[in-house]
């Protein structure tokens, strides 16, 4: 592995500002920040799903599967179907922090505790990615639980980083490692240190950060499943983990987002390269020249984004996430539309983070 080059130093450089308390992305301030807006449209229709939410049960499943499926297959239909719940207990998340009803942090408590109850991780991360939610939905009601759920879901947390760390768990496919697979690896692993609030798991998953960069991203800014899937979709897919990931880091006082490889490019320079396409000022063919046979199963079935032209807003919520690191991708956001209401609620205006020095030793992932 080429050296890397980093700004801030890497970790176990130097000591580094790091936020204190265990939570994912809300930061006491944010939760609190929350109160004040509930006048905005992502409120109004956050509090709407929410309702929604309140009038259904949970549907845990002990395991979720998607990866490599068609929008036919029984175990996709079934995996999403119960997939809305993370969605759910989000939004009841945020409807508690806008409006202070308990009824909400009950109810999102309730769908917390039934997937608790049953799920084990598989460490897929394309069938396990949509557990982002399910997290900042834990991190809006934290404070809420009771103590068996608390030991729950730091149990669930710490299989997810521990387990995403070990090179022997999950499946193992070769040079996915590199790919879009490994990006949503190393967001899982991210939140799921942060959550935790384990300063040497921390450590661990900026490594695994920027090693994703060195192997991903390349000297042009664009990455490496763009020539191999000929597709704009993938370079969002590969691309949006690790943005989370970074405004995780970011909520914390660390500085992924100017992280670089040994090609001295990073995040910037990967959605700088991008830009044209989500502006609408250059188009692609998706899939054209894919090497992935998959893919054509995918046309030929028909599933909607495998071929035709790229359309700008699947990078939504990647320059909504982009804007949240850096502002100076607002004009490409705005022009894409309105991102999740988390987003608009959370994260599109700046807040201070108390931060404290802290340094972990030496360990590096490989």
């Amino acid at each position: 592995m080429s050296a890397l080059v980093c700004a801030p130093p890497l970790l176990g450089a130097a000591p580094v500002s790091y936020a204190a308390g265990a939570f994912v992305l809300f930061a006491p301030v944010r939760l609190a920040a929350l109160s004040a807006r509930a006048a905005d449209p992502a409120a109004r229709k956050t509090i709407a799903a929410a309702d929604k939410a309140l009038e259904r049960e949970p549907d845990p499943l002990p395991r979720v599967h998607t990866e490599h499926t068609l929008p036919s297959d029984p175990e996709r239909i079934r995996s999403l179907a119960a997939e809305r719940d993370f969605v759910a207990l989000r939004d009841l998340g945020l409807a508690f922090r806008i409006t202070g009803e308990e009824r909400y942090a009950t109810a999102a408590q309730r769908y917390l505790h039934a997937w608790l109850a049953v799920y084990h991780p598989d460490f897929n991360p394309i069938d396990e990615t949509r557990f982002d939610d399910f997290i900042a939905g834990y991190d809006l009601v934290r404070d809420r639980l009771g103590e068996a759920d608390r030991v729950a879901m730091r149990a669930l947390l710490r299989d997810f980083a521990t387990g995403y760390l070990d090179p022997s768990k999950g499946p193992n496919k070769g040079d996915v490692r590199v790919n879009n697979w490994n990006s949503h690896r190393v967001k899982l692993i991210a939140l799921s240190a942060f959550g935790l609030g384990d300063p040497q798991l921390v450590r661990r998953a900026q490594d695994a950060f920027v090693r994703q960069l060195d192997v991903n991203v390349r000297a042009d800014g664009s990455v490496l499943d763009f020539p191999e899937r000929d597709a704009l979709h993938y370079v969002v897919y590969d691309l949006e983990p690790l943005a989370y990931a970074a405004l995780a880091a970011k909520e914390h006082g660390l500085d992924w987002y100017a992280l670089r490889n040994s090609a001295r490019v990073g995040l910037p320079e990967a959605l700088a390269w991008l830009r044209p396409y989500a502006d609408g000022v250059k188009t692609h063919e998706e899939y054209a020249h894919s090497r992935v046979a998959f893919d054509a199963e995918r046309r030929a079935a028909g599933e909607r984004g495998f071929s035709g032209p790229f359309d700008p807003a699947q990078a939504r919520e990647l320059y909504a996430l982009a804007t949240a690191l850096d502002p100076t991708w607002r004009a490409t956001s705005e022009r894409l539309g309105a991102p999740d209401p988390w987003l608009a609620l959370g994260f599109s205006h700046a807040l201070p983070v108390t931060t404290v020095p802290f340094t972990s030793g030496p360990e590096r992932i490989v």
